[in-house]
């Protein structure tokens, strides 16, 4: 039997179909009281099991070599935990013009949000740049987002933040760090067979991700928080988002270049300074926002979305680049094999 594909005229991709629908059957079928507990524990098990993976796949030796790339990864870190938050604070003269109150936390909290992992890999990739460095720079903004995205968000949104507190921020590391390291741990015994069946467990991955949207977006419903959203509030949320990229995708590119950093370590610069990740930022929402989650995290759905499709695009045409062709042959690591534009778009 031939695989199924998506259509390839579609200019959408399936997981970000997948997403709108989980949104869509969060408001018609909620879930309730027990079967609210229920999906609230079955997400918080698929995050701490993703993050597990996450540990098991990072190749100890790469992550040992990528430190090498110092300048590199500071820049990245910088560009996430600094540029962008400094970025967020600005947007605060757009309230209440264009922004409501709620949207505007849910916004300053995507910037303090730690970059992607696999996308800024696949993307980076596409585009013929430094993987390794990309993979390094993904893992140790991660990394550093479970305690410093708790901690930002405690100084720069304070009780306007939902609750942040000690216990919270045990959770998350309880939630996504230890995972994280056990993966590391025990990777000489499993990380062969997540290798084998990395198809398979990117459907975890995703469904994980699904689960997480639709108990936020469920607890929403519920509690009819979403009558503070308006069409014309959304539009303005998406022309913010829209600037709020360009404006990081310029920085880290000609930032990068004004540093001296070659074209390969330029473009894992990037992509991975210019993102923020879903599945870190949904698990640290549910626990610092509680009950006002899904308003929070829907800026980072949006921007998680518009990121995707603006970075496969970058990614095509700067693999296509003549500079490409100009850098010399050591300073592009021959990692691994790139991509498909269609399996970046469904990572994170």
């Amino acid at each position: 039997m031939k695989r199924l594909r998506w259509p390839s005229w579609m200019p959408v991709d399936p997981y970000i179909v997948l997403l709108i629908g989980t949104v869509g059957l969060a408001a018609l079928l909620p879930a309730r009281g027990a079967a609210a507990d229920v999906a609230s524990g079955a997400s918080t098990a698929a995050i701490a099991f993703l993050f597990f993976l996450y540990g098991a796949r990072l190749s100890t030796r790469e992550a040992l070599d990528g430190l090498r790339h110092w300048r590199l990864h500071i820049t990245v870190l910088v560009c996430t935990f600094v540029v962008f938050p400094l970025l967020g604070l600005a947007a605060r003269g757009l309230v209440p013009t264009l922004l409501n109150q709620p949207l505007y936390q849910g916004l300053l909290f995507l910037t303090l949000v730690p970059s992607t992992i696999q996308s800024s890999i696949a993307f980076t990739s596409i585009a013929r740049g430094n993987v390794p460095a990309a993979i390094c720079a993904g893992s140790f903004s991660s990394l550093v987002g479970i305690v410093l995205t708790p901690l930002l968000a405690a100084a720069l949104l304070g009780s306007d933040g939902g609750g942040f507190s000690a216990h919270s921020l045990v959770t998350i590391v309880l939630q996504l760090l230890v995972p994280f390291v056990a993966g590391q741990l025990l990777r000489p015994w499993v990380g062969a067979f997540v290798t084998r069946h990395k198809k398979v467990l990117g459907l975890v991955d995703r469904g994980s991700i699904l689960l997480v949207v639709y108990t936020a977006f469920s607890e929403g419903m519920v509690r009819g928080i979403w009558h503070q959203v308006s069409p014309v509030r959304l539009g303005g949320l998406l022309a913010v988002e829209a600037v709020l990229l360009a404006v990081m995708l310029a920085l880290t590119w000609y930032g990068a270049k004004a540093l001296r950093f070659g074209r390969a370590d330029r473009i894992a610069i990037q992509f991975a300074g210019s993102k923020k990740s879903l599945a870190s930022g949904l698990p640290m929402a549910s626990v610092l926002f509680g009950a006002h989650a899904s308003l929070a995290v829907l800026p980072l759905m949006l921007f998680h979305q518009m990121q995707l499709m603006v970075c496969a695009v970058i990614a095509k045409r700067r693999a296509h680049d003549p500079e490409a062709a100009e850098e010399p042959a050591e300073a592009t690591q021959p990692a691994a094999p790139r991509p498909t534009v269609g399996t970046a778009a469904r990572s994170r």
